[in-house]
């Protein structure tokens, strides 16, 4: 998910930034030094606002730059297990498929497609299931939900993984793809017989009706 961070540091201006406005200067500096990078606790840092001067510059002997403490806001992403994402596909792999998820891709293991079994399509470049009918390909959007996620200094390097095996994930056309009329039909089947009362409960009511009917009579 995206966060925005309020964060503090101490930033070195170099001589040759003196004559510029302080926010702009300091502004490029941090962007220089934080935009781009993954940090543990924050993700990766997308851009960097709203810098704050916390302090007068500080000169050290021998150092010609000048020290200031900032406060700034960053923009940062982090995927949590169990967000769910609308990931697109950008790449199909013979153990399964990786999905953008913000600025980071994550794995989508074949295991992780369906509860049913799908299967590597070399000429094709998908991953299908000839039972369900049903196939992934690049370029594709899903609904996927973040399984594990280990962060490191590297885009690169940073795993994520991905499942749509729970109900209400996987490809957007499967979720949104009206019943057939067979389909509708069973399910009309069934609540039929879901409302249909058991012998005992209809005589229930029907030693209900004429115990109204008695007391009717008699007031």
């Amino acid at each position: 998910m995206y966060y925005i961070k309020t964060v503090e540091d101490r930033v070195r201006l170099p001589p040759s930034m003196f004559g510029s406005d302080l926010n702009d200067a300091l502004m490029r500096m941090l962007r220089e030094r934080y935009e781009g990078r993954i940090l543990k606790d924050m993700g990766i840092v997308l851009a960097i606002n709203k810098t704050r001067v916390q302090s007068d510059g500080t000169v050290i002997p021998g150092d010609g730059g000048a020290y200031y403490s900032v406060e700034f806001d960053a923009l940062t992403f982090i995927p949590v297990v169990n967000e769910i994402f609308r990931a697109e596909i950008k790449e199909i792999v013979e153990f399964g498929a990786f999905a953008s998820i913000g600025p980071f891709q994550g794995l989508l293991h074949v295991s992780q497609i369906s509860k049913d079994k799908f299967y590597y399509d070399k000429k094709s470049k998908t991953l299908g299931s000839k039972a369900l009918g049903k196939s992934i390909k690049k370029g594709d959007d899903l609904y996927v939900k973040v399984s594990t996620v280990s962060i490191r200094g590297t885009s690169s390097d940073t795993k994520i993984g991905l499942t749509m095996r729970p109900d209400g994930l996987g490809k957007v056309e499967w979720l949104t793809k009206k019943a057939s009329p067979k389909d509708v039909k069973k399910e009309k089947e069934k609540a039929g017989k879901a409302e249909e009362k058991k012998p005992e409960e209809k005589k229930a009511d029907k030693t209900e009706e004429k115990k109204a009917e008695t007391k009717g009579a008699s007031s």
